[in-house]
């Protein structure tokens, strides 16, 4: 095992992506995968065995919340940390992790067969890690960086913190969440319940990585209802709904999706086609970072349903829209001293901060609504939600670094 400047970090990440805790966005028990509380629980008995106090579950049973309190006399507003523990939709089923110590930067085979590598001249991000230790997949699933990185390593600061008691800190919040991957991990974010005056969550991807320009987001459901009949009689009989999904998706913007869009532009995203003759299920995601853009998006879609109903003379096209979250610049507006708190604290330990609209979104955007500024940290993944990704060791050490940085200011500009 490399050395490790925090006890127990790596040995803690390993052991936690080998736990299936993929969410399902099919469900409709909270969280969405049993396997989620489960893991919960069994990190919650860690946090106590740790010492890590008030450990408790939230109302919805969707977070599991844990205390470290203040070591200071003086008031000092309360940091929060939130990861979550889902995975995302990829192959996250027998996550066996490969370390690879000291990388040398060539080409890294995933699988015993060599036909999946890690290879810079696909991935030039690789060649920033020379010299590292890298975690990576073994090409049959995700390894799930997102954002058990991010859980490991505040479990890890938190069992920092206790055994250096000589470091003042305010009180720090933890939060471990579900379904963030599906969209609805912090629907049940009560601020109030968790108890901080601002946080961060730990879900960013690589070094130095400071998010507080998201996405506004939503998600599409279509069903078609069509009409199967024998070929030979189908002549005004029949109606295909698998070609009316066709019709809807020509009908929208040939340029706006994801592989053609870049910046601060928006898109459509079809991820989702499945059917038969009479009967079609397209999914949807749709992104813009300006709010009014995406109503401009969703109206557009719902044209596109009612005009295929108009010539059809019935309904059969059925568009179900789902707001998923908002951009979190909009939240952020009147809290920019949380994102500069950060800033600093990166920039005081050498690290350049890379800031720039993400064309995602974290909890930080719903929670950051509801009233607690939220901004988004870097966690070190790599190639996220793929068997392509990975994580450096040397990577995780340093968000905890910045973490203690950020406590460190917080505690000084309390004095």
């Amino acid at each position: 095992m490399p050395e490790q400047k925090y006890e127990h970090l790596l040995d803690r990440f390993l052991k936690y992506v080998k736990v299936e805790t993929r969410s399902n966005e099919n469900s409709d028990t909270l969280p969405s995968n049993p396997a989620e509380t489960d893991f919960l629980k069994d990190l919650a008995t860690e946090l106590k065995d740790l010492g890590v106090s008030n450990v408790r579950f939230n109302k919805a049973g969707t977070y599991l919340l844990a205390t470290l309190p203040a070591n200071v006399d003086e008031k000092v507003p309360a940091l929060g940390l939130i990861t979550h523990v889902d995975t995302a939709d990829f192959n996250a089923h027998n996550v066996s992790p490969q370390v690879v110590d000291d990388y040398d930067g060539q080409k890294i085979q995933l699988d015993d067969e060599g036909k999946y590598y890690l290879d810079p001249a696909q991935f030039p991000a690789l060649k920033n890690y020379t010299g590292d230790t890298l975690i990576t997949t073994d090409g049959s699933t995700l390894l799930g960086a997102d954002d058990k990185s991010g859980v490991a390593e505040v479990v890890t600061l938190l069992a920092y913190l206790l055994k250096h008691p000589e470091i003042k800190h305010g009180t720090i919040q933890a939060g471990f969440g579900t379904d963030e991957e599906i969209g609805i991990g912090a629907a049940h974010f009560d601020p109030a319940e968790f108890g901080a005056d601002f946080a961060y969550t730990v879900d960013g991807g690589p070094l130095g990585e400071l998010e507080y320009e998201t996405f506004n987001a939503a998600a599409a459901y279509v069903d078609i209802d069509g009409t199967d009949s024998h070929t030979g009689t189908a002549k005004g009989v029949m109606v295909n709904a698998i070609k009316l999904g066709i019709q809807l998706q020509n009908s929208l913007p040939t340029h706006d999706a994801p592989e053609l869009t870049q910046g601060r532009e928006g898109f459509f995203h079809i991820y989702q086609f499945e059917g038969k003759t009479d009967h079609a299920h397209l999914a949807y995601l749709i992104r813009d970072f300006d709010r009014h853009q995406l109503e401009v998006r969703k109206q557009m879609l719902k044209d596109a349903v009612k005009d295929i109903n108009d010539s059809l003379g019935e309904e059969r096209v059925h568009l179900k829209l789902v707001d998923q979250y908002y951009n979190l610049k909009d939240a952020l507006t009147d809290h920019m001293d949380v994102v500069e708190l950060a800033k600093q604290a990166i920039e005081d330990l050498g690290i350049k901060p890379d800031i720039y609209p993400v064309r995602g979104g974290t909890d930080g955007s719903t929670i950051s609504y509801k009233g607690l500024p939220t901004p988004n940290l870097f966690a070190g993944g790599e190639n996220m939600h793929s068997r392509y990704e990975f994580v450096s060791l040397q990577t995780m050490e340093k968000v905890i670094d910045v973490l203690l940085q950020i406590n460190k200011l917080n505690v000084e500009r309390a004095k």
